[in-house]
């Protein structure tokens, strides 16, 4: 996919709350997420209702938001 020029910000939603043991791999996919936008040039946003997660790091969104 080309990439659009006209967008300058992302929000990416996060799998929010999930089962001890199962969420690792939405977490993960959530976190390559962010670092591959912000490569591209992207400002992320970062919505997400479990704040125990890696992705709501700050290094990873430049602004996130925790339900």
């Amino acid at each position: 996919m080309p990439r659009n020029n006209e967008l300058h910000k992302i929000l990416l939603i996060g799998s929010g709350p999930i089962v001890i043991g199962q969420g690792c791999e939405f977490d993960y996919s959530g976190v390559q997420a962010c670092k591959a936008l912000r490569e591209e040039g992207y400002q992320v946003v970062l919505v997400n209702s479990n704040p125990a997660t890696i992705m709501t790091d700050p290094e990873f969104a430049d602004r996130t938001y925790v339900e």
